[in-house]
């Protein structure tokens, strides 16, 4: 059962019910922010191949620039603590690191994450590395990308290379961030890099990257102490049936299985889901499981990330009616709710969040829960000196925030919140045309400024951590 979204004063009653262990935090990834493209020995990843495909971006942005992060980090680190977060979610750029994708460490790669580590230290943050946010050096994608077996063992060397040099002050490592954006919009829909339209494949690198990091979690566990903690980042949302007839919760039960049931049970069960491999054989498809796979998978994680935007509601049929599509494949159609949305389009619906983190809590007990992003783009419009009283994405972190707070009254074991983004960034196909920052950044001057969003979110973390 769902509740209705708390009111602003009932919301901020239920956050302060936090209590004054929760990690607070904010996130970025490296493609978006980081610039340097090219600079120290950096190569292509299949965002800069994807960036320069005639149509695939919005005004064909790209992030050779970006927000300069690579040569503006101290001061972002500044930025950062100023916040009064404790923790700091950043991705390692893999063709920074390991040019190529194969072959040795790039010392000035890996060295420029040594420096932000040690400031992040400097400042009382703690540094939680995400070792893939999307960007597969191109030559791998040559060479097949996630399709392809390979790819996970490449994946999996890659790890160690930024594990061996960091791990001695890095505790909190993620392997993967939303490997379903990676495989269905990357390989299927062809709305992000590398941009192909295959279905099989996206399949194929459904396993390969959930394999790359079990591989990638089993060589860092044994190579690391006690005190290191590994984990992975899943994006997802609710699949409600539109109506109660067979057809529509089909649809909903599909969705929640390709969406959120492929990735869950064999992390957390060792096995795929009974009824979509089922779904997949009627397609001719059948996901590339070796012997051992589902074993190396389920390697013990010590953590779950979960990224939560929206929830959706999902009818069998198309506007006709028809329950199949022109492929014969059955309906799945997104069904508007008529909510308020954000500049996305993505409905507002804090209570679905909450439905949320109470099943993963119920289906999937025994692994803690970390919200490691959690944001919203607002079309913001600055004063005469940056500052955006952006009162829709501030209404937005409480509403949701709240949400997480429900969710662990009803039993949901959840640790912490890290709100997306630290600033406006690279929005992937949509260039710098959304912001979901709580600092402005001026791409013009590169000129960053706090919004009214980050002020409310510097006093709640105050508050709770107070008591207050």
């Amino acid at each position: 059962m769902t509740t209705a979204a708390p009111a602003s004063t009932a919301a901020e009653e239920l956050i302060r019910t936090l209590p004054q262990s929760f990690r607070w935090g904010v996130a970025t990834s490296a493609y978006q922010i980081e610039g340097a493209a090219f600079e120290d020995g950096r190569t292509a990843s299949i965002w800069d191949t994807y960036c320069r495909t005639p149509g695939m971006v919005h005004q064909g942005d790209h992030g050779d620039v970006a927000c300069d992060h690579y040569h503006r980090m101290p001061e972002d680190v500044e930025l950062i603590r100023s916040l009064g977060v404790d923790t700091y979610r950043f991705s390692v750029s893999w063709p920074r690191v390991q040019p190529g994708g194969t072959g040795p460490v790039n010392a000035k790669g890996i060295g420029f994450y040594d420096r932000l580590v040690d400031e992040l230290l400097a400042k009382d943050v703690d540094p939680w590395v995400t070792l893939y946010h999307w960007d597969l050096p191109q030559e791998l994608e040559d060479a097949g990308g996630w399709p392809v077996r390979d790819t996970a063992y490449r994946f999996a060397d890659y790890a160690m290379l930024v594990f061996d040099k960091l791990r001695d002050r890095v505790r909190d490592w993620t392997t993967l961030n939303e490997p379903w954006c990676s495989a269905m919009l990357g390989y299927y829909e062809g709305r992000q890099a590398p941009g192909r339209q295959n279905f099989e494949d996206a399949i194929h690198a459904v396993h390969h990257l959930l394999l790359g990091h079990g591989l990638a979690t089993q060589r860092m566990r044994a190579a690391g102490d006690p005190e290191h903690e590994f984990g992975i980042t899943l994006n997802m949302g609710t699949a409600t049936p539109a109506t109660n007839s067979i057809e529509d919760r089909e649809a909903a039960r599909r969705a929640d299985g390709l969406g959120a049931r492929i990735y869950l049970d064999p992390l957390l069960r060792g096995r795929y889901p009974a009824d979509i491999v089922t779904d997949l054989a009627d397609r001719k498809i059948e996901l590339p499981v070796q012997d051992g796979d589902l074993e190396i998978i389920s390697t013990p994680i010590e953590v779950l990330g979960v990224n939560f935007y929206s929830g959706h509601v999902f009818s069998g049929r198309d506007e006709h009616g028809n329950t199949r599509d022109a492929d014969g494949n059955p309906v799945d159609r997104q069904i508007p709710q008529g909510k308020p949305v954000t500049a996305m389009g993505w409905e507002i619906v804090p209570e679905r969040f909450t439905e949320l983190l109470v099943r993963l809590g119920r289906d999937y007990p025994g692994v803690p829960m970390v919200i490691t992003e959690n944001g919203s783009a607002f079309v913001d419009v600055p004063d005469a000196d940056g500052f955006v009283e952006d009162t829709e994405r501030t209404d937005y972190f409480r509403r949701h925030i709240a949400a997480v707070a429900a969710a662990r009254e009803q039993g949901a074991d959840i640790r912490g919140y890290f709100a997306w983004s630290l600033m406006d960034n690279f929005e992937w196909s949509y260039g710098y045309d959304k912001r979901f920052g709580i600092v402005r950044v001026d791409y013009e001057t590169q000129r960053r400024t706090p919004k009214r969003s980050a002020l409310w979110y510097r006093d709640t973390i105050r508050q709770v951590r107070s008591g207050s």
